[in-house]
């Protein structure tokens, strides 16, 4: 027997990234929870709690901690949760990757 052909293109999650508010597949952006544990970045997407997707890129995320992140989360900031966040957006690269190009993310 022959596997039967799909008629329909495999579903891909799409998330808008707080930063710049384009959207993009899931797996190419980073996602930050609000758990019971407080704020954790979660890499296999599948933490407990509320979550927010960003690129792997500074700006975004430098634009997101002025309050559009702690605002998709719903909640407020501890220095604790700010510094983890900061110390995390340091390894990310400074310029903007060319989100159109694959290769890149």
């Amino acid at each position: 027997m022959t596997a039967k052909a799909s008629k329909h293109p495999r579903h891909i999650p799409q998330r808008t990234c707080v930063g710049c508010h384009s959207t993009q597949e899931k797996r190419s952006l980073i996602r930050i929870v609000y758990g019971p544990q407080g704020i954790l970045l979660d890499p296999t997407g599948k933490a407990p709690g509320r979550g927010a997707y960003l690129h792997n890129q500074r700006s975004c995320w430098q634009t997101a901690l002025k309050g559009a992140l702690a605002h998709a989360l719903k909640v407020e900031f501890t220095e604790q949760d700010r510094a983890l966040i900061q110390e995390y957006m340091q390894r990310m690269p400074e310029e903007s990757p060319d989100l159109s190009n694959p290769s890149t993310r």
